[in-house]
């Protein structure tokens, strides 16, 4: 099955780094591209165009298969609903710094992408020189956030790829009766003591060593938001990974690990793929 990859574009420098980053994806799996730039109103269609030709001399010559496509309206409307009616299988987009307090209230194209999207999205804030070492954050929820990006992109479990699976013990979403010495465990004790979250690990280490020699599993202690970040911007990862959530039941929770989703994305300063 060949993947296809939605690519907006508004011709600013953020948007270029998510073409480029989109293309030399495309690229190394053989993705089919489609390039998208939103205009206000019909009488913009062709700025548009130019926005779009532009972009595509961005792209690597090996990405082929390119479809160059405007729309009018909202540029966050858009792109949801070009990803909702194509069968998409990741949207690329860039995101530029949330200076102005109106950006702040109202949120950034790519965060209201990310709230109206199923597919996977990848904010490119950086482009990363490979993306072979990618941070996997899981929640401890099923199914594991691993098992959605093998099903969901699996192209990107290539074999030079190093996987670090973390999870974040705390205990503000801790489930109720968790005992204090798992909130300070590491990921050994957790695995060995067979707990829900070193199970959920185990898990995950023996899907990637199905592909892999030698994932990695790391635990940090603290707030949620506050830890991926601190790991994430380590400067260890090309890409981090997190779950919008949005398959989880009651709606408490999704609302606090959807804020958390939120906050990651504004906060992370590299790629971002969520799930």
């Amino acid at each position: 099955m060949v993947m296809q990859i939605l690519i907006a574009t508004g011709g600013a420098p953020h948007s270029d780094t998510a073409v480029r980053l989109g293309g030399r994806l495309a690229g190394q799996i053989a993705a089919t591209v489609t390039l998208l730039t939103v205009v206000k109103n019909e009488n913009d269609r062709a700025a548009g165009q130019a926005i779009l030709q532009r972009a595509q001399k961005l792209l690597p010559e090996e990405v082929t298969a390119v479809t160059l496509q405007v729309r009018c309206g909202h540029p966050a409307e858009e792109i949801a609903a070009a990803a909702q009616e194509n069968p998409f299988h990741l949207v690329i987009l860039g995101s530029r710094p949330e200076h102005d307090l109106v950006t702040r209230l109202l949120g950034s194209v790519a965060r209201r992408v990310l709230t109206h999207t199923t597919c996977p999205v990848l904010v490119a804030k950086a482009e990363p020189a490979t993306l072979h070492n990618i941070l996997i954050c899981e929640s401890g929820r099923e199914p594991t956030l691993l098992e959605r990006l093998t099903t969901q992109l699996p192209a990107l479990l290539g074999s030079e790829t190093q996987m670090t699976i973390l999870h974040v013990m705390s205990q503000i979403i801790a489930a109720p009766g968790v005992p204090e010495w798992q909130l300070h465990a590491s990921a050994v004790e957790l695995m060995a003591e067979h707990t829900p979250e070193g199970e959920i690990l185990e898990h995950d280490v023996l899907l990637l060593t199905e592909n892999q020699a030698s994932p990695q599993t790391k635990i940090r202690h603290g707030l949620v938001v506050d830890e991926i970040v601190a790991e994430a911007n380590s400067g260890a990862y090309d890409l981090v990974v997190i779950g919008a959530h949005t398959h989880l039941g009651a709606a408490w929770e999704r609302l606090l690990l959807d804020d958390v989703s939120r906050a990651v994305v504004t906060q992370v300063t590299g790629a971002i793929l969520v799930l």
